[in-house]
């Protein structure tokens, strides 16, 4: 999200990430502290989904592009591609600039490409939730076709660290802040040896 400062928008777009199973999504917006979703709809999804928050464009590129992604801008020009003709099955980020103003300039000169979506109306474009949504089951529909869905493709310990946290949020927190491992877990998702009291 580029800049996209209104609670009520960064509240759907994270509902809609839990919807097609994400596990996070990315903010920039220096000088702000907007990004945490205030609305009570979005509360409980936070437990599952995690916000974080870039001081520029180039530090949420590099951390992206480190792990594999691709970032696409929904960005309406001369070079954009039709969404639906592009393939999401590889490790994809969507960037999402603010209604009023779209992707910035400099955020799509570092974009690796730009995806519309087709619009029949005299309007020009959608909410950013919205255009969330519909980006987002589009890559959830090519990747359950591919088969992507079948078999847990997480590692491990990504797995094991997400599962502790959804479920123990309190003492994930205190174990990271006293920079402590996570209890082991049982197969059943118990807790097993000593817990941590705050």
């Amino acid at each position: 999200m580029d800049n996209v400062h209104k609670p009520h928008n960064v509240s759907a777009v994270v509902r809609t990430c839990d919807a097609v199973g994400v596990l996070e999504a990315h903010a920039v917006a220096p000088g702000q502290d907007t990004f945490v979703p205030r609305h009570e709809s979005a509360s409980g999804v936070r437990k599952y989904i995690r916000v974080r928050t870039h001081p520029s464009h180039g530090a949420a590129f590099d951390a992206l592009r480190d792990r594999g992604f691709r970032i696409y801008a929904a960005h309406l020009d001369e070079n954009s591609r039709d969404f639906r003709s592009v393939d999401f099955t590889r490790p994809t980020a969507f960037l999402l600039g603010a209604e009023l103003d779209g992707v910035s300039d400099d955020a799509l000169a570092g974009a690796d490409g730009a995806v519309f979506i087709p619009m029949l109306g005299a309007v020009a474009s959608l909410n950013v939730s919205v255009a969330a949504a519909i980006l987002l089951f589009e890559a959830q529909r090519q990747r359950q076709a591919a088969g992507l869905y079948d078999t847990r493709r997480l590692d491990a310990d990504t797995y094991t660290r997400t599962l502790f946290e959804w479920a123990y949020p309190e003492i994930a927190e205190l174990c990271r802040r006293r920079g402590q491992p996570y209890p082991p877990l049982d197969d059943e998702g118990e807790l097993l040896g000593d817990v941590p009291r705050g």
